[in-house]
């Protein structure tokens, strides 16, 4: 059996969410209830009488018809439905690549990429992001690199996990130029799309900038409902049927109650009301966040996200990421997610799409723990 790398993160977070008296690990925001989503649209009376049965295994018509709306050009044939994100990129993964293939893998990012292209291909390579005169930008150095004769596929997160930039026009014509020169396939996580900080304009999608993109995303991030588990991947017909041949030995179908309530979520007014809240809880909350941030200005080092409830800071003190927030979380019971965790080095990602006067309680212990360092 081939060896599979421990995905950390997620080990670390099954291990302690709920252990902890301050989670602020959480990369989402506040999550919707059934009543939030269903509104005044939807008669509950007619919800309950739902059929517990098994849907259709790549989702219902109109649930994908609804999801192929948010990309321009797509169709339901170009959409499946998975349970969740990662379901959706695992499977586009494992479609893709083959031994001997390499996956170009940008960093910082959600490492589940990084563990299957070593899986799946004979290695991973990275081209990264970095912090260049107060911003967030695409070492086009690394990416050329990166891409060479053997990539099969190159993947991107954007919005980025965890730094909440999202790529330029200059940055997404450059990735696309790099697989197109070598003909791979482009794997693009979109999952924070629709978050965005400062405009009521939703994110550019990869969709349509190149003929061998694939987009996953879901509902867990920008729309607020992490417990639905669904995902989807939008991608050519003939990929998609490809990827339904291995959803065939993974979890076979959403479930029914989630099909239907995404179907719900992505019609488009309701979509754009979702998106809404989540960008109202975001505004409402950065400020408060970046006072803490300010008071620490001598040691952190910080650029304001332009998606996503999620920032990152970097920090000047003697300690690794991992040790730093595993003293916090044994210390003080607060629960962070080091920045080796996403391919960097001293820094930590701050979730604060929750609550947010929880949220500062927590880092109020967290002061603590930086005092003793410096």
């Amino acid at each position: 059996m081939a060896d599979i790398d421990l995905f950390r993160m997620e080990r670390m977070q099954s291990l302690y969410w709920w252990q902890v008296e301050y989670d602020l690990s959480e990369s989402g925001v506040k999550p919707l209830s059934i009543e939030d989503l269903l509104g005044g649209d939807v008669d509950p009376t007619e919800f309950l009488r739902t059929k517990l049965g098994y849907p259709l295994s790549e989702g219902s018509p109109e649930t994908r018809e609804r999801i192929a709306g948010w990309y321009p050009g797509a169709t339901s044939a170009n959409v499946t439905v998975t349970n969740g994100g990662s379901e959706a990129n695992h499977l586009t993964l494992w479609t893709l690549m083959e031994p001997g293939d390499r996956l170009a893998f940008m960093l910082p990012n959600y490492l589940q990429g990084w563990g299957l292209g070593r899986h799946y291909g004979e290695a991973t390579d990275t081209f990264g992001l970095k912090m260049a005169e107060g911003r967030w930008v695409l070492d086009l150095d690394q990416l050329e690199r990166a891409v060479t004769p053997k990539t099969k596929a190159v993947m991107v997160c954007t919005p980025n996990n965890p730094t909440g930039h999202v790529l330029t026009e200059e940055e997404v014509s450059a990735v696309v130029e790099a697989a197109g020169r070598v003909g791979a396939w482009l794997v693009c996580d979109e999952i924070y799309r629709g978050a965005e900080v400062d405009s009521d304009e939703t994110s550019p999608t990869f969709w349509g900038r190149y003929e061998k993109v694939v987009v996953t995303s879901g509902l867990s991030k920008a729309f607020g409902m992490p417990g639905l588990r669904i995902g989807w991947a939008v991608a050519p017909e003939n990929l998609i049927e490809d990827i339904w041949v291995r959803h065939d030995y993974t979890t076979l179908t959403p479930g029914m109650i989630s099909d239907i309530l995404c179907g719900v979520a992505m019609e488009p007014g309701r979509r754009e009301w979702i998106l809404a809240r989540t960008r109202r809880i975001i505004r409402d909350h950065l400020p408060r966040l970046q006072e803490w941030i300010r008071s620490h200005g001598d040691v952190f080092r910080y650029v304001r996200p332009t998606a996503g409830a999620i920032t990152y800071v970097e920090y000047d003190l003697p300690i690794d990421s991992t040790e730093l927030t595993e003293r916090i979380r044994e210390e003080q019971s607060v629960l962070l997610v080091p920045g080796d965790m996403f391919g960097l080095g001293r820094g930590i990602r701050l979730g604060f799409g929750y609550d947010i006067e929880h949220t500062l309680k927590g880092l109020a212990r967290v002061d603590e723990v930086l005092r003793s360092l410096s």
